[in-house]
């Protein structure tokens, strides 16, 4: 039997991997978006809707049956409060409102790294959580809302907080693939030292733990790191990126550390392993060559 799954944020960078990999799996999707998807993000076979989730009217949603919803939706930036606020808790205080009675076998919160803020290091689940930053600060609220409504009657959710995530069809407007873009188009890259180490997860991997987590049981009421579970200077990155690209013309120390970012954070993945068999297979070096590829495709048309 087919299965029915809702994306939330499905006209994303993960949203559309995670809608290609269910069609894949024969599931028939339907993407909730504020935008519809660009060019090279859409796909035939999934039934794109105009949704804010933000606002309590849901009426669009009724003529379907959904057994799943993955929330991969949210607001970019990190700058606007009310906006943030908006993308990160209100519309997941309304999404619980609109399900919470609707059957689901499973509701996936895409969590944030930042939600750890000042922890040490690797992060752990069980942590007392201190973000730093307005963006950490509503994820975490909107993790803690939904597994109170998991304790106080059972709503299937499970809140994986995501790494670094990059690979085919990113937004130019995240590290990777700024590095990878200006090294492609042979033009300077603007960066800061470059000393930060991050843990750098290839969206496939990731894609692959999402869908993991909506068919477990056990996952349930949990939150789970999912990341490569190492993390590696920037500094390595941009040599990958040079040596697979030929081309790289850095301009350090422009760009400044924010007030909430940490010299290195990475995860432990323990959890991951133990409750839904998930480990990355995707290496740096593979997944940047990968990622190369993609844009050097784009960039010839």
């Amino acid at each position: 039997m087919s299965k029915n799954i809702l994306i939330i944020g499905g006209t994303g960078f993960v949203g559309y991997h995670i809608a290609k990999k269910c069609l894949n799996l024969s599931w028939k999707v339907v993407s909730a978006s504020l935008r519809p998807p660009k060019k090279e993000r859409r796909l035939k076979k999934v039934k794109y809707i105009k949704l804010d989730t933000s606002k309590k009217n849901f009426k669009i949603l009724k003529k379907y049956k959904f057994d799943y919803v993955i929330n991969s939706a949210g607001y970019v930036e990190h700058k606007n409060i009310e906006r943030i606020m908006k993308g990160h808790y209100l519309s997941v205080k309304n999404l619980y409102a609109y399900f919470k009675n609707r059957n689901l076998k499973s509701f996936i919160q895409i969590g944030s790294s930042a939600e750890y803020g000042n922890t040490k290091m690797p992060h752990k689940e069980f942590f007392n959580c201190k973000p730093l930053g307005v963006y950490g600060k509503y994820k975490l609220k909107a993790t803690h809302f939904l597994l109170k409504k998991f304790k106080e009657n059972e709503f299937p959710v499970t809140v994986l907080r995501l790494y670094q995530l990059y690979g085919p069809r990113q937004d130019i407007n995240r590290f990777i693939p700024i590095l990878i873009s200006s090294s492609v188009k042979k033009e300077k890259f603007f960066t800061s030292s470059g000393k930060q180490k991050r843990d750098f997860l290839y969206v496939s991997d990731a894609v692959e733990a999402t869908i993991k987590s909506a068919l477990s049981d056990k996952s349930k009421g949990k939150i789970i790191n999912i990341g490569y579970g190492k993390s590696t200077m920037l500094k390595k990155v941009m040599n990958l990126v040079h040596l697979r690209t030929g081309f790289f013309d850095p301009v350090c120390g422009k760009i400044k550390l924010r007030v909430d970012e940490k010299k290195d954070i990475y995860p432990d993945i323990s959890q991951a392993k133990k409750i839904l068999f998930w480990k990355p297979r995707i290496n740096l070096k593979i997944g940047i060559s990968k990622t190369i590829n993609y844009y050097k495709k784009q960039y010839r048309q």
